[in-house]
């Protein structure tokens, strides 16, 4: 069964890294392609996304599955 914790593209020495459960998962030299790596690994796990800026603070954060906080429709 996949970790339902959610991934984090961190910043990681002269790179970045991709963390999940406290875990490095993946390394890799731009935050370009960490931040690939982790959405693939997010999705496979069906959890979040949570992408920090350089100085370690979550910058963005993207849902595959399981929101916990679902945006609610008034329209239904």
């Amino acid at each position: 069964m996949p970790s339902k914790k959610p991934v984090h593209t961190v910043p990681s020495g002269k790179g970045w890294a991709n963390k999940q459960g406290g875990q490095t998962t993946s390394t890799h030299r731009t935050k370009a392609t960490a931040t690939a790596a982790g959405r693939q690994q997010a999705k496979a796990s069906g959890t979040e996304h949570r992408i920090h800026n350089k100085d370690g603070r979550i910058g963005r954060s993207n849902s595959y599955g399981g929101d916990p906080n679902p945006p609610k429709d008034k329209n239904r």
